[in-house]
């Protein structure tokens, strides 16, 4: 009879999501992050709008932090912001996903904040780099419910808005989006084994800004509710 090896150290805890309309939560196995995806954006952070190749990175399972929570104002900056995003949630995948199949493989869709250090304090510093301090931090991916696909279907269009203390920051459409929910799923495909509990954050629009402690962060999306955040005290 075999019995599993004893751990030599506390087991980390799994992450999970809320599903809407259902009493089961959402396992998280990786967290997905596209850069670049909305014109506008591109040009306020001083890029070309061209359709370059997504620019792709990954946040810790563990940086989820849920709706109603508070995000702590990270260390080593004080250029902290904000990006709201449509959330994509993976029921299945693998390698090599076809455009056209993508769409088969969603669980669900949700509002996710990508926060950033958008300047390092005492870090040789670039536009780009070092992208996993400035992007991949603790509590950097606020996450709101799981919309299933059979109550919402597949959103592709609609309002997507950030309202910073009762101030409206972003405002835009989710048509707007460079590359679409199927190009980032089969594009990450080519990359990754895509697998159930992957979730994809999709890209931020314009209005991208700074908050402080104290701040109550607001995002909504058209038939996905809201998600609500506030910057708590700053990391020692």
């Amino acid at each position: 009879m075999t019995h599993a090896a004893s751990l030599a150290v506390p087991a980390p805890v799994q992450s999970t999501l809320p599903i809407v309309g259902s009493d089961a939560r959402f396992p998280v196995r990786r967290i997905y992050c596209v850069g670049r995806n909305y014109v506008a954006h591109v040009r306020e952070m001083g890029g070309d709008e061209t359709r370059d190749f997504p620019l792709i990175f990954q946040k810790p399972a563990d940086s989820v932090v849920q709706d109603g929570g508070t995000v702590a104002y990270p260390p080593r900056t004080d250029n902290f912001h904000y990006e709201l995003e449509l959330m994509v949630a993976m029921k299945s995948g693998g390698y090599n996903i076809a455009e056209d199949d993508a769409l088969s493989h969603i669980f669900g869709y949700g509002i996710c904040l990508d926060m950033t250090r958008r300047t390092l304090l005492e870090t040789p510093d670039s536009p780009r780099l070092p992208w996993e301090l400035k992007k991949s931090f603790d509590q950097s991916a606020p996450c709101g419910p799981i919309y299933p696909v059979e109550r919402v279907g597949h959103p592709s269009a609609g309002r997507i808005r950030l309202e910073v203390d009762g101030a409206v920051r972003q405002d835009s459409d989710l048509g707007l989006m460079i590359w679409r929910t199927p190009e980032i799923i089969a594009t990450l495909s080519c990359y990754f084994s895509l697998e159930p509990g992957d979730i994809i954050m999709t890209g931020t629009p314009d209005g991208v800004g700074p908050v402080v402690p104290g701040n109550v962060l607001v995002g909504t999306i058209d038939n996905l509710g809201s998600l609500t955040v506030t910057i708590g005290d700053k990391v020692a």
